[in-house]
């Protein structure tokens, strides 16, 4: 399992290059106030410039200030680079890409910018003070950019229209975040594009809403159109009774109201789509959102869906991202019902939540992406470098919030990351109430050991004692008279160290066990990576093969009559469409290593440790030849 720390309470990041991309070393602090205390009490914090050039193999970033900036900008050392969509990147020269907003999107933006630096770039520190939605401050911040970005929707569209006017570089469009920005109008414009979308219905009074109501079915989702996000700006009305209070919830209709039908979905699924300055489109594997008080909770990655919704959600997102102007990444949040439907929810132009986990576990992650896409360059690979990843939102509590605030909140700050640090996990802390105060990532070789690391760290008990070992082989048999066979195969895994367990599953005597087994083996989370299986006869390995994608490896066993070649022919001869590799009769040694090498395949660890055996196995033999050859027969026979 591979994670990654990552501390938002006042670091010193300092990243020093001779050739080689080194990680930032971190520090851990109690919070503390702003070192200037007037600064806290202005609208608005400090603005960032870090160098960011088109190609590089290092970088330099050094950082003493905690920043939660509205205004935020990264200078770009980069090759010259015109306003025209359609000019080529030569020459050197500077580039500033400015960031309206700045949050922990885009403290990670320029993270991440600081990775793109070449080694002879020097860091240019500068900031400003202002609010992101005040048109002089924009106007004025815009002047130092070549190109203009943002990490929050929420922002003055008619300035930036303004701004396009007289030249100025935005990504993505202003008219794309004028349509992001009012919800309904979001709404209107994907159905126009005929995305798959709930009803809905705008609101000007109670009237207009029960009748909305009526025609939707309760539950209905009350939402306000502008600055609704992280569960703000939404309300659900059970009854007509409940459907006033809804309304008053968020702020009547004075603040501009919509009715939206209740999508019966089973899972909440979401896709980062990063759309390049040519119209390029590339898209981040599909992770599955789990959400908390309507806050982002957990997202996994990929996921748990069939391949056919993968590819369904993909599309959907693709062609919403693609109806919108301008360049960069665009987070797609999607509703999957139960009848296997794609709903979209919502767009967000910009990095998001749901793509966090992609800094550890993708070869491109979504804030490299974007920057990527904005200044022009080609984009990066989206694909996930390993098998399975988890992002866990921390959500402030009141009593978290509190506790936090005093010595008892430094013991519960300590005591969390301890257990993260054990999992060697990333946490990002920032009190907030009911607002995100970090995160932790989390990836490994499925998302059955993703899962357990996670559960093990909220445990109390978890920094005390080993987690549970999540099994990546299963080893099953018809009775235990086929377990003098099958320890070999379990020496094996022992050997390489592969989590394992021993199933006795008879088709015969316990049939719905072999069922449920053979089902619950992939669809619990991804449970194992392949079984290894005592083949007697083809309906055992048949429905075994059959009800699991995951890969099947068969051990023929020798029986009292035939001497084991009515097994290799019935495992040999599966139908077609459901196929079980094999080993010689009895040679589950084999089985163990084949087993072993599959595995590898995405393992880079096992794959070593198998080449570590081919030598030692080579080596073994040498040695044999040479005591044979030196000390004659009679002797190598007769030590």
């Amino acid at each position: 399992m591979q994670t990654k720390m990552f501390f938002s309470t006042s670091i010193q990041y300092l990243f020093i290059s001779d050739s080689v991309c080194l990680r930032p070393s971190f520090s851990l602090r109690a919070p503390h106030p702003d070192p200037d205390p007037g600064f806290s009490k202005q609208k608005g914090n400090m603005l960032h410039n870090i160098s960011i050039p088109s190609s590089s193999s290092s970088l330099f970033l050094k950082q003493t200030q905690r920043c939660s900036n509205p205004v935020l900008a990264c200078v770009a050392s980069q090759d010259s680079f015109s306003r025209k969509e359609d000019s080529h990147i030569h020459g050197l020269s500077e580039m500033i890409v400015g960031v309206l907003g700045g949050g922990q999107l885009g403290r990670m933006l320029c993270q991440v910018a600081s990775q793109m630096n070449c080694p002879a770039s020097s860091l240019a520190y500068d900031h400003m003070v202002g609010s992101f939605d005040d048109s002089a401050t924009v106007q004025e911040f815009a002047k130092r950019c070549g190109v203009l970005t943002v990490e929050i929707e929420h922002v003055d569209v008619a300035t930036l229209e303004k701004l396009e006017g007289l030249g100025v570089d935005c990504q993505p469009k202003a008219s794309t975040l004028r349509i992001i920005q009012d919800k309904y109008i979001q709404k209107v414009h994907f159905a126009k594009q005929g995305i798959p979308l709930p009803d809905f219905m705008q609101i000007d009074d109670l009237e207009a809403a029960k009748k909305a109501a009526e025609l939707f079915g309760y539950p209905v989702m009350v939402k306000s159109k502008r600055l609704a996000y992280d569960g703000r700006g939404n309300s659900v009305a059970n009854s007509e009774e409940e459907l006033s209070s809804a309304i008053s919830s968020l702020g009547g209709f004075n603040r501009g109201l919509y009715v939206e039908k209740w999508a019966p979905f089973v899972k909440e699924l979401a896709v980062i789509v990063a759309r390049g300055r040519d119209s390029s489109i590339s898209c981040y594997p599909v992770v599955e959102t789990i959400h908390k008080q309507n806050i982002c909770h957990i997202v996994k990655a990929p996921a748990d869906v069939p391949w056919k919704i993968r590819k369904l959600a993909t599309d959907v997102a693709q062609k919403a991202v693609s109806s919108l102007e301008g360049a960069g990444v665009f987070a797609v949040e999607l509703f999957l019902t139960r009848d296997n439907q794609i709903l979209l929810n919502e767009v967000a132009p910009r990095p998001h939540n749901s793509g966090h986990h992609t800094i550890e576990s993708c070869y491109t992650s979504q804030y490299e992406q974007h920057l990527r896409a904005v200044v022009g360059l080609p984009l990066g690979d989206p694909s996930m470098k390993t098998s399975a990843a988890l992002m866990y939102n921390l959500l402030g509590e009141d009593e978290l919030v509190f506790m936090l605030s005093g010595e008892a909140g430094f013991q519960l700050a300590h005591k969390l990351i301890t257990r993260a640090l054990n999992l060697q996990g990333l946490v990002s802390i920032e009190m907030r109430k009911q607002r995100k105060m970090g995160h932790i990532t989390i990836v490994g070789s499925s998302m059955a050991i993703v899962l357990t690391r996670l559960n093990s760290m909220l445990k109390e008990e978890a920094s005390e004692s080993e987690p549970t070992i999540t099994p990546r082989v299963g080893i099953i048999m018809g009775s235990d008279s086929d377990l003098p066979v099958m320890k070999d195969a379990a020496k094996v895994l022992d050997m390489f160290g592969v989590p394992y367990e021993v199933r006795i599953v008879s088709a015969h005597r316990t049939p719905e066990t072999m069922f449920s087994y053979a089902l619950s083996a992939q669809i619990e989370a991804f449970r194992l990576s392949l079984l290894v299986q005592v083949v007697q006869l083809i309906c055992q390995a048949s429905m075994v093969a059959s009800l699991t994608p995951l890969p099947v490896i068969g051990v023929p066993v020798r029986g009292s009559s035939l001497d084991g070649m009515d097994s290799l022919m019935s495992i040999v001869q599966m139908p077609r469409g459901v196929p079980v590799a094999t080993v010689a009769i009895n040679n589950a040694t084999n089985a163990g290593l084949l087993a072993v090498r599959m595995l590898g395949a995405g393992d880079a660890d096992l794959l070593a440790r198998m080449s570590q055996y081919q030598e030692d196995t080579r080596d073994e033999v040498l040695r044999k030849a040479e005591k044979l050859q030196a000390d004659g027969w009679g002797s190598y026979l007769n030590p």
